[in-house]
């Protein structure tokens, strides 16, 4: 048995603690809920400032998050693999510049073992609600496994967390087999089978290459098309990895390197759109000479594989074999309208239905709705649902962490939270913004911290501001159907800022942004 193995069995066997639902004097100091990026990074920095008494909830039977979850044919990063780490804890050994999801899954457990996560989780508790109770200023967590309770509570579930299903008349009628590809069947042989995938995202475009030379039949159904950008992979030398192994300080500066690459393509060119449109039109062009390399003698497929909206305003992706894939004789790229899905096949507006064995949802997650973000109720002072709130009073959170009338409560993957570099920098600064919060409080001898209502209201003014330089409100957007937009029309996933800013705002913020309570008056 190995050290991951030995401590998940460790976690599962340690008992419950009492329920302190009578007594102010909660069962821990943070409560942290998530074993991901997010919740790993939370746990590490409070360690790393004595902060012990804190507890990670898991739902399921090990950390990783969504690379623990996904694990469907072709799955990798899409930022290289030297940025997509924690700046603390560099790997040497990526076989890749962009890292298989096997090899994320092996990183993500080398690290919770290294800084003692294992014996600091409990893994398969479901949490079902958070309230905060006033009148002793503490969280109450209810759980398959009983209530917990916490002076602080982090919320370090991801966005693409719940699979999103299709409606599409008929789905529940067909006979085959169907699958999600955050729910991949490994058991399920695709060996000769008519299939059927539907969506053209950042995963469908990892899965297509994937599959098509093993099945008997590919039929992808594109509702909107994907901005591609040529994808610079190749194994990672072996006198590299040994130089890394040699040099933290030559990891440092590739790291330091290509994420100042990645921060120009994915970041600044967005963000600044509007005073930056020719980087984006770059951008955009490199694009389009990818996809007339990949299929040089079918400009007929370049029309329909063509974005109509511009580069940014759903999430591009990297691949230099997608494109390619619908030259083989094999593979069908369908862009009608999909009318219904029946017992044996998907029919299509024109009237065509083409049977199939198997179906593929590559259909991305719920992200903004009143059951998805977060995915449990948190009820906040005068018991207010924050999903309720957000719902129909627009999704807005300070530094994309802290909302008022919500004390001592952390949402890591908040409106605004995200930055388009590294899912890690965001997690590595709201961990560090969670963790001053938190040790201030101690500083202070205060039960309560709280977002002032004028900061986060001057916070979330600025940000609608930076939002009308952004490629969302003027770049062709409204035919992306990207979840980076919610039913008001704004776009509060991606955080108009560079990396850089957030770190530094997460870093030295001045802590009088906050009221410090003694007690909940």
């Amino acid at each position: 048995m190995g050290a991951a193995e030995q401590h998940i069995k460790d976690a599962k066997l340690t008992k419950l603690k009492p329920e302190s639902v009578s007594t102010s004097i909660p069962d821990y100091e943070v409560l942290i809920i998530g074993a991901g990026i997010s919740g790993m990074a939370a746990a590490i920095e409070l360690k790393r400032r004595g902060i012990e008494s804190f507890q990670i909830l898991e739902r399921a039977d090990d950390v990783g998050g969504t690379w623990r979850d996904n694990n469907y044919p072709g799955i990798a990063v899409d930022i290289m693999s030297f940025v997509y780490t924690y700046s603390f804890e560099q790997n040497p050994d990526w076989s890749r510049l962009y890292a298989p999801g096997a090899e994320l899954k092996r990183y993500m457990r080398k690290v919770a073992c290294k800084y003692g996560l294992y014996r600091s989780t409990r893994f398969g508790v479901v949490v079902n609600s958070a309230e905060f109770d006033e009148s002793k200023s503490l969280w109450r967590v209810n759980t398959n496994q009983g209530f917990f309770t916490a002076r602080h509570l982090t919320s370090a579930v991801g966005s693409l967390v719940e699979p999103k299903k299709p409606t599409i008349r008929g789905i529940d009628d067909f006979q085959g087999k169907c699958m999600h590809t955050a729910r991949w069947d490994q058991d399920y042989d695709l060996t000769g089978k008519r299939v059927a995938l539907i969506g053209t995202g950042a995963t469908g475009v990892q899965v297509v290459p994937e599959i098509a030379e093993q099945v008997e039949h590919l039929d992808v159904y594109q509702r909107t098309p994907i901005w591609i950008i040529p994808k610079p992979d190749a194994r990672t030398p072996f006198w590299l990895r040994t130089l890394f192994r040699l040099s933290s300080t030559a990891q440092k500066g590739m790291r330091l390197s290509t994420h100042a690459l990645t921060e120009l393509v994915m970041v600044v060119g967005v963000t600044y759109f509007k005073q930056m449109p020719w980087l984006v039109r770059m951008l955009e062009n490199v694009c389009l000479k990818n996809l007339h390399k990949q299929l040089p003698e079918q400009p007929d497929l370049w029309k329909k594989l063509t974005p109509k909206y511009g580069f940014g305003c759903k999430r591009p992706t990297f691949s230099n074999e997608y494109f390619k894939t619908f030259s083989r004789d094999n593979v069908e790229l369908v862009t009608d309208s999909i009318d219904c899905i029946t017992a044996s096949g998907i029919k299509t507006k024109d009237g065509k239905e083409r049977e199939i064995d198997v179906l593929i949802l590559a259909t991305g997650f719920e992200v903004f709705g009143k059951k998805s973000f977060p995915t449990y109720p948190v009820l906040g002072r005068g018991g207010i649902d924050l999903r309720e709130y957000w719902y129909t009073n627009r999704y807005q959170a300070f530094e994309g962490l802290t909302v008022p009338g919500y004390p001592n409560f952390y949402m890591f993957m908040g409106p605004y939270a995200l930055t388009a570099t590294s899912y890690f920098v965001m997690a590595e600064g709201n961990a560090v913004h969670m963790a001053r919060c938190v040790e201030e409080a101690r500083k202070r001898g205060a039960e309560v911290v709280e977002v002032k209502q004028e900061v986060h209201d001057r916070y979330f003014e600025e940000i609608q501001k930076r939002q009308q330089s952004t490629v969302f409100l003027n770049n062709n957007c409204g035919d992306s159907s990207s979840y980076y937009f919610d039913h008001h029309g704004d776009a509060p996933l991606a955080r108009p800022s560079t990396s850089m800013e957030m770190l530094l705002r997460a870093k030295y913020l001045s802590m009088d942004n906050y009221r410090f309570i003694r007690g909940n008056r």
